[in-house]
Order: C-alpha cells, then structure tokens, then sequence
C-alpha cells in the first residue's frame, strides 16, 4: 500500500487555511499524484494467440495491472488533478463518487494519497472485492438498491457532508488529456509501432461513463488515423440504442446487466456517441461465455467487461475474415477476473441469476480455432 504522505499530513492545522496555504498543498497534492504516475510504468499490450483468421491479429491492452487494478485508474487520477487544479477539493475536503466498484476503488487510493475522506456510493450488487479494496484504500461505503440511485445518493451525501461529488459521469470525458502523451490512445498507438499492422483496423472498449471512448475518439481524429472505434455494450443498457437513435435517453424499467462497470439505463453526460463509429450490443450469456473462453486461452481470469469487448471483437473479426480483409484489432482488459470469484466465475451465482453461459463460451472457443463467430 502507499503510505499517507508526511509531507501533507505534518503542517500544523492553522497553516492549511488562508488561500497561500491552500495553494501549497494543492501544488504538494499535483506532484505527489505527478510522482504516483511516473513510479508506475505503462500497461502491457499482449497479442493474443489467435489462429483462425490468418492476416488478422487481436491483441489485449492489460489495465489490470495499474496499482488500484483497473482501466477506472487512468480516470481517477484524472479527476483528481482536474479538481485539483480548478480548485474544487482542498486539504480539508471530503470526497464523494458514484460508482459500480472498481473507479472508486481507484479514487479510494488517490484520496488515501492525499490525506483525503472518501465515501463511494455503490450499489449492493457490487463484487465483494471491490468493496473490500475500497476499504483497503481507507474508503467508507454507502449503498444503494439500484444503479439508478447511485448519483441521487451521492449529491445528498456530498451535501450532508460538506464534500465535492467527483461525478465520473459528468467529468470522464472533458478531464483527460487526449491530445498529450500519457492517455490510452498513445500507449495502444506507440505500443503497436512495431507490429507487422501498427495502425489497427478497429479498437474495441466498453461505456460505462464514456470517458474511454471519447479519449480514443478524439485521439484517432486528432491523428488523423483511419482506426475505427467500435464500443461494445450490454444488451440491457442505453448507450446502444441511443447511438442508432438520438431521442432515446433511458431504458424504462428494464433488467439491469449484471456486467459491472459499463453500461447504463440512462444516457450520461459523458457518453459522445459522435466519436463512435460503431457499437454492438452483447448479451450477459455472450460476455460470461467469452471471459470463460477467454480465461482458458489467457490461463488468467478477467472481468465481465473484457468479456463484452471480446465479444465484439470476435464479430469484427468474423466480419473482416468473411470479406477477405487483413489487419489488427486492439481491445481492452478492464480488470482482473480475481475481484469476480464469487460472481462471473462462480456457476452457481449465474445459474441462481438464469445466465446460461455455455453455449456462449463454446461459441468463443470455437471462434479461437475459425475466426468465427
């Protein structure tokens, strides 16, 4: 764990008051969070071993290996150094984050590196790890019945306790730096320099806020590259259907995915569906199926949303094998499958929740051997 540091925590209580004071913490608080960033080296891109479609090749951007476990850490660091730097958190305030686990997990760290309270606001359902890695990180949770409720919740407690919501909802897609070096675009991009097709046909990821895909949206116009973006969502959320039609804004009482961490029942602010060129709903069954088939290729688990994107990934590929084209593909692993022992890799829990999966997993084992879907 990263230990509290001194440096912020041993000035004397009167001296973090008066805006000099304030100033010299929040420019303490940006190098420690600069330094956090620098002692962490970038995310592996593994090419996957794939033989079904020859002149096509998939690889795999880990971002389970950031130090809080996830994609979410990109954005957490993120938000912090935008609120830093547009003065909205202080050495004496509260944090608040509406979550489906694994951002606040993130934001729990960078709250814990600064000498900050943290309160995520979560809903029951939410992995048993995530919830334990929060508390790891020093963070107190609140939760709520529904996803829905996440956001209303979080306002009221930020109210309650004088805190600043960090709302990734509103801020994912505006906080990151698209145009500069240290955003996912240019790792994937300079990571694959040296392949035999550095400039992929497709990029795959997944919407939860929108953040990722509107950094890697504006990131290949900004290039100028002819990459295309293809986001993968749950058959159950919005983000589909408002792409294809612009006046739907919400999923009236339907089931919500069990897929944690990405899609929603109504649209966010941070979605931008004008940075995608396409997107594909996937069913629970279809993302279980693939992060199972996925685990015996990879030997190591993954979550339910790198499952999602496999999915998508997959009928890409069956699309380009079918029209005889050639060319990479990069999707992204979220997480580590480890935080979803008791849910996507327990048989039980998904037979309790009706998710027949194994015809969907045979279906992605067989895609490994033909390239199709």
């Amino acid at each position: 764990m990263t230990p509290i540091p001194q440096r912020l925590h041993q000035q004397e209580p009167d001296r973090l008051t008066g805006p000099a004071a304030r100033r010299a913490w929040t420019q303490e608080a940006v190098r420690l969070i600069g330094a956090d960033a620098r002692r962490t080296a970038d995310t592996n891109l593994i090419r996957l071993p794939f033989s079904g479609a020859p002149g096509i090749s998939l690889y795999l951007k880990d971002e389970s290996t950031h130090p809080t476990g996830s994609l979410k850490h990109r954005l957490a660091r993120a938000l912090f150094l935008h609120a830093l730097c547009s003065g909205r958190i202080g050495p004496d305030s509260t944090v608040v984050e509406a979550s489906s686990g694994s951002t606040a997990v993130s934001e729990a760290y960078f709250a814990k590196l600064l000498g900050l309270r943290f309160f995520a606001v979560v809903p029951r359902s939410v992995a048993a790890a995530k919830v334990a890695a929060i508390g790891l990180h020093g963070g107190q949770i609140r939760y709520v019945d529904s996803a829905a409720d996440i956001r209303r919740e979080s306002l009221r407690l930020a109210c309650e306790t004088g805190g600043h919501y960090m709302d990734q909802f509103t801020y994912a897609e505006r906080v990151g730096d698209w145009r500069g070096e240290d955003n996912i675009g240019c790792s994937i991009f300079s990571q694959m320099g040296a392949e035999a097709d550095p400039i992929p046909a497709w990029l795959v990821c997944g919407a939860g806020t929108g953040g990722t895909s509107a950094t890697l949206g504006r990131f290949i116009r900004y290039r100028q590259l002819p990459t295309r973006l293809c986001v993968a969502d749950p058959q159950n959320s919005v983000f589909h259907r408002h792409y294809h039609d612009r006046t739907t804004t919400a999923v009236p009482g339907g089931q919500e995915s069990c897929i944690e961490g990405i899609g929603r029942c109504a649209i966010e602010p941070s979605f931008i569906p004008e940075l995608i060129d396409r997107m594909l709903p996937v069913s629970d069954a279809q993302s279980i199926g693939a992060l199972r088939a996925v685990w015996e290729v990879l030997g190591r688990r993954c979550g339910g949303s790198t499952g999602t994107n496999f999915w998508a990934a997959a009928q890409l590929i069956s699309e380009m094998k079918r029209a005889g084209e050639t060319g990479s593909l990069v999707t992204i692993q979220c997480d580590d499958g480890e935080r979803y022992a008791d849910t996507y890799f327990s048989d039980a829990w998904l037979q309790d929740r009706g998710i027949d999966w194994r015809p969907e997993r045979a279906r992605m084992a067989a895609f490994f051997e033909s390239g199709c879907l």
